[in-house]
C-alpha cells in the first residue's frame, strides 16, 4: 500500500505540472479531473492503478497536438518522473528507517526545560531505600580494589564461624578416635588429626569441608616404598608399599600384615574394612544428638566420608588412611578408577603449606591471601570445580621462584600472571609439581576437564568482573 501511494501522489504531481502546461487542452483536463477523483472512489492503491492505466492513452492525445519537439522533451521528462517515483517508492519500502526518519521530523520536537520555580515532585521511599543501598555498595574502580574487596567479603570466613566449625570437627574427631581403639585394639592407630586449613589454621574461604587424617606407622624394617617408575604402571604419581624380608618374618609379624595383596599393602583392602566399621557400626545418631547436628556416613562412595548438617550449615568431613614410612607421607588412593588396588599417593601438602607461609613471612608477601581468592573463584565458578588446591599451591610455588614482587600492591598483577600460567600449563597438559617435576598433578584429568578448565579460566581472565561481581 505504501508504494502505491507514494507512486499515485507522484503522478498526481506529475499530472498537475501538464494541467498547468496545457490549459486550453479540453480532454487533458477531463482525464486529470478522472484520475484526482479517483482517489475518492477507488482508493489510494486503486488511484495508483489507475494513474498508470491512463497514462498511456494521455500520451496518444499529448503526442497528437503537440510538436515533435515538445514531445520527445516530455517523454524524456514523464520517463524521468517514473523513474524517480518507482525508485524512491521501492526504497521506502525495502528501509522502514526512511519512513521513520520522515515521521520523526514531524513528530520529533525538542522539549521544553522545566521552570525553576515549580518543585519536583517527592520521591517515594522504595527510591530512598534503593538509594540507601547503592551507598552500601563498595565502589572499586581497579582490579586491585575488586580483588580486595572480594577477599573480604566473599573469600574470608570470619574467625568466629571457622572456630565454631572446627571445634565440631574436634568433637567428631574425639568420638571416632575413641571407637576405634575400642574396636581395633590391635591396631597401631596413632592419634588422628585435623587436616587442611582447620589443622593449619590458615584463613578459609568457605566451610562446607574438612578432613581427618589417620595415620598408619609401618615398621621400618618391614615396608618399603616402591616408586612409581619401578612398578608395572610406571606411573610416577602413585607408589607401592612392600612388604618385606617375609623369609625371616613370618607373615603376622606386622599388624598391617591382614590388609596385604600378595607382597603389597592393599589400600582398596584397609579402606573397605574401615568404611564397614564407620559404616556399620558407630552409633552417629546418638552422636549427632549430643553434638547437636546430624552426622550421616556416606555409604555410597569408596571413600571414607560424614555428611554433617549443623545449625551454620553444611559439611563433608573426608578420613584419610596415610601411611607414614620414615619421611614420606602415603595417602590411600582407592577410587573406583584406580587402575590396581594397592596404589598410595605421595602427600605434599605440609611442605606446600610450610614454603608458602616462609614465603609470605620473608618478603610480607600475598601468597596466602592469592590462594584464598582463587579458591572462592574457583568454588562461585562450575567450570572451575576440577581445579584444586593442590594446583592452585604449585602453580603460586612455580610463580614464587620467576616473580620477586608480592607485595599487596602487586595483587592483580600476580593474581593475572597466576591465570595466565594455568592456560599455559593446560596447553600442555602437564602441571609439574614443584618438589618433583616428574609428577604430573594434571595427570588425573579428562581431555574434557582440560578444555572446560581451560575456557573457564580464559573468561575470568578476559572478564574479572563477571566473577568478582557475583554474590555468595
Amino acid at each position: 500500500m505504501c508504494l502505491g501511494y507514494t507512486l499515485g501522489v507522484k503522478m498526481a504531481e506529475l499530472q498537475i505540472r501538464k494541467k498547468e502546461k496545457k490549459s486550453g487542452d479540453g480532454i487533458g483536463t477531463m482525464v486529470d479531473f478522472l484520475l484526482a477523483n479517483a482517489r475518492l472512489v477507488l482508493g489510494v492503491g486503486g488511484a495508483a492503478m489507475l494513474g498508470i492505466a491512463t497514462l498511456a492513452v494521455k500520451r496518444l492525445i499529448d503526442r497528437a497536438t503537440s510538436t515533435p519537439s515538445d514531445k520527445e522533451a516530455e517523454e524524456k521528462a514523464e520517463q524521468k518522473s517514473i523513474e524517480e517515483s518507482w525508485k524512491e517508492a521501492v526504497l521506502k519500502k525495502a528501509s522502514p528507517t526512511l519512513r521513520r526518519k520522515e515521521d520523526l521530523e514531524h513528530h520529533c520536537a525538542p522539549l521544553s526545560l522545566p521552570d525553576p520555580s515549580q518543585k519536583m515532585p517527592a520521591t517515594g521511599t522504595s527510591q530512598v531505600k534503593a538509594s540507601d543501598e547503592i551507598k552500601k555498595i563498595p565502589i572499586c574502580f581497579t582490579l586491585q580494589e575488586r580483588l580486595l574487596n572480594y577477599h573480604t567479603h566473599h573469600a574470608s570466613v570470619p574467625e568466629v564461624q571457622m572456630e565454631e566449625a572446627r571445634q565440631l570437627v574436634l568433637d567428631i574427631k574425639k568420638e571416632l578416635q575413641e571407637f576405634l581403639h575400642a574396636k581395633h585394639p590391635e591396631m597401631p592407630f596413632l592419634a588422628l588429626h585435623l587436616g587442611g586449613s582447620f589443622g593449619n589454621r590458615l584463613p578459609m574461604s568457605c566451610l562446607d569441608h574438612a578432613c581427618l587424617i589417620m595415620p598408619l606407622v609401618l615398621e621400618p624394617d618391614l615396608w618399603c616404598v616402591i616408586p612409581g617408575q619401578k612398578t608395572i604402571l610406571s606411573d610416577p604419581n602413585f607408589c607401592m608399599v612392600k612388604r618385606i624380608d617375609l623369609e625371616y618374618t613370618s607373615r603376622g609379624s606386622s599388624p598391617w600384615d591382614r590388609f596385604l595383596v600378595g607382597a603389597y599393602l592393599s589400600s582398596r583392602t584397609m579402606v573397605q574394612s574401615l568404611h564397614k566399621t564407620i559404616v556399620g557400626s558407630i552409633n552417629w545418631p546418638a552422636i549427632g544428638t549430643v553434638l547437636d547436628c546430624t552426622i550421616k556416613p556416606d555409604i555410597t562412595s569408596d571413600e571414607l566420608k560424614l555428611e554433617v548438617v549443623h545449625p551454620n550449615g553444611h559439611m563433608i568431613i573426608r578420613i584419610l588412611p596415610m601411611a607414614v614410612i620414615k619421611d614420606a607421607d602415603l595417602l590411600a588412593h582407592c577410587c573406583a578408577t584406580a587402575p590396581a588396588e594397592n596404589l598410595w599417593q605421595r602427600s605434599f601438602y605440609k611442605k606446600e603449606v610450610s614454603r608458602l607461609q616462609e614465603l609470605d613471612s620473608s618478603d610480607s608477601g600475598i601468597r596466602l591471601k592469592c590462594l584464598q581468592i582463587l579458591k572462592g573463584i574457583c568454588r562461585d565458578c562450575p567450570s572451575l570445580c576440577h581445579l584444586n588446591s593442590t594446583h592452585l599451591r604449585h602453580i603460586l610455588l612455580h610463580l614464587s621462584t620467576e616473580s620477586s614482587d608480592w607485595t599487596e600492591t602487586a595483587l592483580a598483577d600476580r593474581f593475572l600472571q597466576v591465570l595466565e600460567e594455568l592456560i599455559g600449563y593446560l596447553d600442555k597438559g602437564f602441571l609439574p609439581s614443584y618438589f618433583n617435576d616428574k609428577l604430573n598433578l594434571f595427570s588425573s584429568l579428562k581431555a574434557e576437564d582440560i578444555e572446560e578448565l581451560g575456557y573457564g579460566l580464559y573468561q575470568v581472565f578476559s572478564e574479572p568482573d563477571d566473577v568478582l561481581k557475583r554474590e555468595r
